[in-house]
């Protein structure tokens, strides 16, 4: 028996190595004499399962070791490593527990392990002394310590993020989204249309990956079907994003015959007869080493994705690559230092608010493994510092994609530490408030003449009023249709361009909208022709003041841009008020106030001779002055076409 034992420690000792990465010296062994024979072949049956996967078969053979011998602590702490190797780390702390109570000098040496599953239950404070005591002994050799100090680390780190992040009233519970999208079969990747009534992920049967949709029709998903048309091929389609408007598909295609390497960046487009065949996005994007994960700004004018190509930090970084005026895509870009480490980042996902990023890495300081992350941009080639998105959502085991609704609150994710239907099941949960991106809405229309009524493609330009920032600028499709997402809480400027017509403007806030709000804006666009008028909506003025404001510029230099792009075009500058005040001084008012755009023009080196101003007072209203609604629409400048 004495040879059994030594044996089964021999075991023991390995399954420790591989399921944990660490060596440690050899511990005191117990005197076999005092184990049951019997108690010590199960024993080693079940450590020869677990080496091999069966974990289910070596759980039940330790429970019949330990009916027999009930103080084997061998036993406690191979059922512990097997439960942890499950996930399931509140068992194994129990059995830790257990055997350490029996004997605490011989579990000393299993602390490392016990860490983990401390930790896995988010008990880090508890994880932290428990790896502290672990490496205090003095025989130790240096993987030993290495692995421990490694897990020191995300331990101190998860201490700390609790103390700075405090959420006791968050509660982490992920809801499966049911059987009509998760099944026996592995699900990921989920990705929305703005408004969330569309869904296309992807399924693996049999190793096969291909694209499935789901509608939300009244409050529940459909049961999921393959994707329409000829995107999914017999090779393997994993990894997408659907724009925000539904209407383009971009994903990650692997060992395509015309790809550039062993995975590329492919897209599809929504046509009558379902998705169109993949086009590989090309060179310039795609390289011979392995690009992933893609992810559309809300715009459609930047992609984000995860490549291994050369130029970067180390391992996978994160790029983006602009869509030119050509409709080609850019040389991409590192993202910088900010997202990107010397280890792996990926899965990025650019939120509708077109600011903030979320990805996965295994660079940046967290609780082990790969971590969820977001950082929020600053500009177009700036971001702030990566931040981690903590514990519970965080856990010391690998994340993998994770997106963000429009409404800044629901989040989606593949998982398989739930009760699933499979393998890997798509789930919901509430994100906590000090992660979420910035509330958005979106606003939808169409652009078309005014005279025919025709669908004009047409550039639209979305930008705050007071940075001037550019927000979101996009083409409409064929037929002039188009929409937007934007954060709530700001004033924005609207501007519609297209060759041959007076440019569009508007100005509305969201400094009191809800992000389920929806705004449609039809756009009439005026043809460049004598008498042909238009209200200069984003030109301001203080109360009874004729200066310009400074959000005034971003639509004066559209003016310039049209005279500029039409040099035969002579206009007018009108000036309006409401009737408050006496009329003389009225008049004189919107004199100054269309004299003053007309003096940014020439600043600019428009001719004189092209441009003439006149103010009416509120001679000419186009609404009721008896309402402070109609007065506002009174108070305007407009723009009236001389000759062209």
């Amino acid at each position: 028996m004495k040879n059994t034992n030594s044996h089964i420690h021999r075991i023991l000792f390995s399954f420790l190595i591989f399921h944990f990465s660490f060596l440690i010296s050899p511990a005191q062994w117990y005197d076999p004499e005092k184990v049951n024979q019997k108690a010590g072949e199960l024993y080693g049956q079940a450590v020869e399962e677990a080496t091999d996967g069966k974990y289910a078969e070596a759980i039940k053979h330790l429970n019949d070791a330990l009916q027999i011998e009930p103080k084997l602590v061998d036993a406690f702490l191979t059922r512990s490593n097997i439960y942890a190797a499950l996930k399931d780390y509140q068992s194994s702390v129990s059995d830790f527990n257990t055997a350490w109570q029996m004997d605490s000098v011989y579990s000393k040496t299993y602390l490392l392990p016990y860490s983990i599953s401390l930790a896995g239950i988010g008990k880090f404070q508890q994880a932290l002394d428990a790896v502290n005591e672990f490496l205090l002994n003095p025989k130790l050799n240096q993987q030993s310590i290495k692995a421990g100090n490694y897990r020191r680390s995300s331990y101190e780190f998860a201490v700390a993020y609790e103390k700075k992040h405090p959420s006791k009233d968050y509660v982490f519970a992920p809801q499966n989204l049911g059987d009509s999208i998760n099944s026996a079969a592995l699900e990921y990747f989920p990705s929305f249309t703005i408004d969330g009534s569309k869904m296309i992920f992807t399924r693996r049967v049999n190793n096969d990956e291909d694209f499935y949709e789901s509608n939300f029709i009244n409050g529940k998903w459909s049961n999921a079907k393959p994707l329409e048309g000829k995107v999914n091929t017999t090779l393997n389609e994993a990894a997408l994003n659907i724009s925000q408007d539904g209407q383009l598909l971009v994903f990650t295609g692997c060992n395509y015959s015309e790809g550039e390497g062993s995975c590329d960046l492919y897209f599809s487009v929504r046509t009558n007869k379902g998705w169109s065949e993949p086009q590989n996005l090309g060179p310039v994007v795609n390289t011979d080493l392995w690009e992933s994960s893609p992810s559309l700004s809300p715009d459609k004018r930047d992609l984000y994705f995860s490549s291994s190509r050369e130029g970067g930090f180390g391992g996978t970084d994160i790029w983006v690559t602009h869509r030119l005026p050509s409709g080609k895509w850019s040389i991409p870009e590192n993202l910088g230092e900010a997202v990107n480490t010397s280890g792996n980042e990926g899965c990025p996902f650019m939120h509708a608010d077109n600011q903030t990023l979320y990805f996965n890495s295994n660079g940046h300081t967290g609780y082990g493994m790969s971590d969820f992350f977001f950082s929020k941009k600053i500009n177009d080639s700036s971001w702030v510092m990566a931040e981690n998105l903590g514990y519970p959502i965080n856990t010391i085991d690998d994340e993998g994609s994770l997106i963000v609704a429009a409404d800044a609150a629901t989040a989606y994710y593949a998982s398989d530490k739930g009760n699933g239907k499979g393998g890997i099941d798509i789930y919901s949960f509430q994100l906590k408030e000090d992660i979420r991106p910035l509330k958005t809405l979106w606003v939808k229309g169409k652009v078309f003449d005014k005279k025919t009524k025709a669908g004009l493609p047409s550039s639209v330009e979305l930008s705050d009023v007071k940075t001037k920032t550019v927000i979101s600028k996009l083409q409409t499709d064929e037929d002039g249709n188009y929409l937007a997402t934007l954060p709530v809480g700001k004033e924005y400027a609207f501007n519609v361009n297209r060759k041959g017509y007076l440019f569009y403007s508007d100005n509305f806030s969201l400094l009191d909208k809800t992000s389920d709000a929806v705004f449609t804006v039809n756009i009439p666009l005026q043809p460049i022709e004598a008498g042909a008028t238009i209200v200069l909506k984003n030109i301001f003025f203080d109360t009874k003041q004729f200066g310009l404001k400074p959000e005034s510029t971003g639509e004066l230099d559209k003016l310039v841009m049209l005279l500029n792009e039409n040099p035969k075009l002579k206009i007018q500058i009108d000036g309006h008020t409401d009737n408050v005040g006496q009329d003389k001084d009225n008049i004189l008012l919107s004199n100054n106030r269309a004299k003053s755009v007309v003096g940014y023009l020439l600043n600019k080196g428009i001719n004189p001779q092209r441009l003439s101003y006149k103010g009416f007072g509120a001679s000419k209203p186009v609404a009721d002055n008896a309402t402070e609604q109609g007065k506002s629409l009174n108070r305007r400048t407009e723009l009236s076409v001389i000759s062209n």
